[in-house]
C-alpha cells in the first residue's frame, strides 16, 4: 500500500490552524513591544527589543513546526495501527469496533453492521500497508508553513521600529498594526466558526490584550 495513502487526520494548515499560529505569533511579539519603555528607550533598547522579538518568534516557529510534524506522525501511526488491526481481526465484532472508533461518532452511529463488514473486506483487499508511518512531503510543507506563520506574523508589528526613529511614535504605529491584525484574525475566526465576525474580532482584540498583559505580568 503506498505510503501516501496512510493519511494523517491533520489537513495541511486548516483555517483554524492558520488563525491559531498567527495569534500565537502576535501575542509573543507583543510581549516584547509592550515591555519597551518609550520614555527611556534609546536606539540600543529598540535594537535589543527587535532582536528579542525576532529571535523568540524564530525559535517558537521552529518548535511549533516540529510539534506539527510530531502530530502528523502520531496521527499516521495511529491510522496505520488501526488499519493493521482491522485487517487482522478475525471476529466481525472486533473489526466493527475498530472501524467505529476510527470514525467520527455521528457517522459511526448511522453505519450498519453490513457496511462495517464491507469496509473491512475492502481494507483487506488493499495492498500490504507499510510497517511504520513516515512523514510525507505534504507534512514537511505543513511544518514549514507553521514556522512561517509564527515568524512572519512578527514582522508587521516590528517594522515601525525599523523605519521610525521616534520610539514613542513607532510604538503607537506598532500597536495600531497589532490591534488591526488581532481584529482581522478574530474576524476570520468568527467566519470559520459561524459566529458573528465583527463581535469575534473585537473580542479577540480584548482577549489578545489580556493575554499579553498576563504574559508580561508573569515574566513571559
Amino acid at each position: 500500500m503506498p505510503e501516501e495513502n496512510i493519511k494523517t487526520s491533520k489537513r495541511v494548515l486548516e483555517p483554524y490552524d492558520r488563525i491559531s499560529e498567527v495569534l500565537f505569533g502576535l501575542i509573543m511579539v507583543l510581549t516584547f513591544t509592550g515591555s519597551l519603555s518609550v520614555a527611556e528607550a534609546g536606539r540600543d533598547d529598540v535594537r535589543t527589543m527587535l532582536i528579542g522579538a525576532l529571535g523568540c518568534n524564530l525559535a517558537w516557529g521552529v518548535i511549533d513546526g516540529i510539534l506539527y510534524l510530531m502530530g502528523c506522525l502520531a496521527d499516521k501511526g495511529r491510522n496505520l495501527k488501526t488499519l493493521h488491526a482491522v485487517r487482522g481481526a478475525r471476529a466481525p465484532e472486533a473489526a466493527q469496533k475498530l472501524i467505529a472508533d476510527a470514525l467520527p461518532s455521528v457517522i459511526a452511529s448511522v453505519v450498519q453492521p453490513a457496511e462495517y463488514e464491507a469496509i473491512q473486506q475492502r481494507l483487506r483487499e488493499l495492498p500490504e500497508p507499510p510497517a511504520r508511518a513516515r512523514l510525507s512531503r505534504t507534512d514537511w510543507m505543513g511544518g514549514l508553513g507553521v514556522f512561517l506563520l509564527v515568524f512572519l506574523s512578527t514582522l508587521p508589528v516590528v517594522i515601525p521600529f525599523l523605519f521610525v526613529r521616534n520610539a514613542f511614535l513607532a510604538l503607537r504605529i506598532s500597536n495600531a498594526i497589532a490591534v488591526t491584525l488581532l481584529f482581522v484574525v478574530g474576524y476570520a475566526f468568527g467566519r470559520v466558526t459561524g459566529s458573528r465576525p465583527w463581535v469575534t474580532g473585537i473580542a479577540l482584540v480584548i482577549l489578545g490584550a489580556a493575554l499579553v498583559a498576563m504574559t508580561m505580568a508573569l515574566g513571559g
